[in-house]
């Protein structure tokens, strides 16, 4: 989940970061629960290997939605479409902005470099395709 760009979970469900249970550590995973639910969480469940609700996995950052099971499906479909109403090479630089950005003071350097990023991806083919009706932007990408 923590890994996931978009986590949905069903209301119920339960998480837990177990390893300590097997003397192991969350060793591969830990950049990812830490940047999803915080040092300080992290350590917690890290450390007791406890059992979390879905609602305290929303709380914490490490899930964005929560729905009834039953509804699990139709959510991630609304977010599937929304995904492919981008594209690709926006979606690839847009995940590489976050962790470039994330954490840092906005200051000259970062804003040349952001502006510098989006007049790139306005210049390149899938910028400009933007003045295609979406209908004909998804037909160019599927066919």
């Amino acid at each position: 989940m923590a890994a996931c760009d978009v986590a949905i979970a069903s209301e119920g469900s339960n998480f837990s970061l177990s390893e300590v249970k097997l003397g192991l550590i969350p060793a591969v995973i830990s950049p990812y629960v830490i940047a999803a639910m915080g040092s300080r969480a992290a350590r917690r469940y890290f450390l007791t290997g406890e059992r979390f609700s879905a609602e305290e996995a929303l709380r914490l950052g490490l899930v964005h939605e929560l729905v009834p099971g039953d509804h699990l499906l139709r959510a991630a479909d609304r977010v599937i479409a929304a995904l492919l109403e981008g594209g690709p090479r926006a979606h690839a630089e847009a995940k590489r902005l976050v962790f470039d950005v994330a954490g840092k003071s906005i200051e000259p350097a970062v804003i040349d470099e952001t502006t510098r990023r989006i007049a790139a991806l306005r210049a390149s083919p899938e910028g400009r395709e933007t003045a295609s009706p979406p209908s004909s932007r998804s037909a160019s990408r599927t066919g």
